[in-house]
């Protein structure tokens, strides 16, 4: 009989393609997989709530799975993260109902973006935020942030070329917070931009995050993101921003 697993894991992206398994390179889901396998006896798929691209950390994904192995929960994680690369850990596993699926029975995801300005970013941060030497005016970002609550056509904020039945999504939290760094982390200062949703498309909390730095840095004005969302075309909106500084905080189910 099968039984639906749940998991949650946690990773440090930098050595991966991403989540999706790529015919070249490692990934995230290739791993897991792979593990499974050595476990289940036979081929086993991973669907995950997020697809993260390379680079992209994770603190809690959350992934499922279907397995005819009597093994216990507790059991399943331990033999999982001794197979596992150090860089992955899963973080517990639930039985679920059948019915449970990690991406369609998702209700919101949580993404958060750090930021790093000062004069040099610390050896130790270097793979974990995005390092811009400028200082940014957080108050007019979370002024710029607020265009973005609520349902919008994020069609000028997702990866060219995308292909989705829509591209309408609910934001229903972006919060912009700064605080100062100790010099043992290199001193300057850590930005974080948290977001919160119902889906996200591709890139577009990094283009987001993008369009608010521009904002940050009086490139823009706080009321031209509204401008942005209605062109909805992606040239007009921000850069992407580095992937190293995004991790998928929370899934919500």
């Amino acid at each position: 009989m099968h039984r639906t697993i749940k998991l949650t894991i946690a990773y440090e992206g930098s050595e991966y393609v991403g989540w999706q398994r790529q015919p070249n390179g490692r990934s995230i889901q290739g791993q897991l997989e792979d593990s499974f396998r050595r476990i289940e006896g036979a081929p086993v798929t991973i669907i995950g709530a997020g697809r993260t691209d390379a680079g992209v950390h994770a603190l809690g994904q959350v992934a499922s799975t279907q397995i005819t192995h009597a093994i216990e929960v507790a059991d399943l994680v331990r033999a999982l993260n001794a197979m596992l690369p150090t860089d992955i850990r899963v973080l517990e596993a639930v039985e679920m109902p059948n019915t449970f699926n990690a991406r369609k029975s998702v209700v919101s995801k949580v993404y958060r973006y750090r930021v790093i300005t000062g004069p040099f970013v610390s050896p130790f941060e270097r793979r974990y935020a995005w390092h811009i030497e400028k200082p940014l005016d957080c108050l007019a970002m979370r002024d710029g942030g607020e265009a973005f609550l609520g349902e919008h056509d994020f069609a000028g904020f997702q990866a060219a070329g995308s292909e989705v039945k829509t591209s309408v999504r609910r934001i229903s939290r972006l919060d912009v917070n700064e605080v100062d760094l100790d010099r043992t982390a290199g001193g300057g200062r850590l930005m974080t931009i948290e977001v919160e949703g119902n889906g996200f498309l591709r890139h577009m909390v990094r283009t987001i995050v993008g369009t608010l730095v521009e904002v940050g840095t009086q490139q823009r004005v706080p009321a031209d993101v509204v401008q942005v969302l209605a062109l909805r075309n992606r040239a007009k909106a921000g850069p992407t921003a580095p992937a190293e500084g995004l991790f998928l905080v929370r899934v919500n189910y």
